[in-house]
């Protein structure tokens, strides 16, 4: 089963890196990280990650997958990258991503019509590209999967994995990785977080996110 995961520059590397791990325990399962090219490509936070393929030597998907973080504005409006990702989804089995990479898809009108999440200072902007935004951790939606922000990666991973394999193959995987969250704080999600500290997050991204939703209108607006 090729799974074939887009790598861009200034990515968030636990959207790429929690499904990466989780999938790559499958011997089914043989994963490409592609990009324009096979140069090193820099997260958002300095991690450099290898390209395995180049876009014109991809193989085709039959799991096309899209992580998000802060270099996902820049592919709002790339035409080569989305070009890339509706040519890959005309003959991908399933059509998934984590993060604010739902946003990129939308972008590429591969989520018109579609249930699906983002992270959840994003969430709303889905419905500006025809999505149906869901604040769910993990959502399928016929062959679309999308998982919430960054840490909901493996989960989604996990569903998708017990989607294809099996729930019992992924269970074994799960305690195989000993992923049981027992997280310090409480509040790592907008429905358990005090409003005062839901309030400091958005005042702190308020200007991103103000630029993110332009780009996120002006696709919508393109996509008719």
């Amino acid at each position: 089963m090729q799974i074939v995961m887009l790598l861009y520059p200034r990515l968030t590397q636990l959207d790429l890196t929690g499904p990466f791990e989780v999938l790559s325990r499958f011997r089914e399962c043989k994963i490409d990280l592609v990009w324009k090219t096979t140069e090193p490509v820099r997260d958002a936070s300095g991690l450099t990650i290898l390209p395995s393929c180049d876009f014109r030597n991809c193989p085709q998907a039959d799991i096309l997958f899209v992580p998000g973080g802060p270099g996902q504005s820049a592919l709002m409006e790339d035409e080569e990258v989305l070009s890339f990702l509706q040519e890959q989804a005309g003959s991908a089995r399933y059509i998934t991503s984590v993060c604010t990479g739902s946003l990129v898809l939308g972008a590429a009108g591969l989520l018109k019509g579609y249930r699906a999440t983002s992270h959840w200072l994003s969430l709303s902007q889905l419905s500006l590209l025809g999505a149906e935004p869901v604040a769910e951790r993990v959502v399928h939606d016929r062959n679309r999967i999308t998982g919430a922000g960054v840490t909901s990666g493996i989960d989604f991973a996990l569903s998708l994995a017990a989607h294809l394999f099996g729930e019992e193959r992924a269970r074994k995987v799960q305690l195989q990785m000993e992923y049981d969250p027992q997280p310090p704080f409480s509040g790592g999600s907008p429905a358990s977080a005090p409003a005062d500290l839901i309030a400091a997050v958005r005042a702190d991204t308020a200007a991103f996110q103000e630029a993110r939703e332009a780009l996120a209108r002006r696709a919508g607006a393109k996509l008719g």
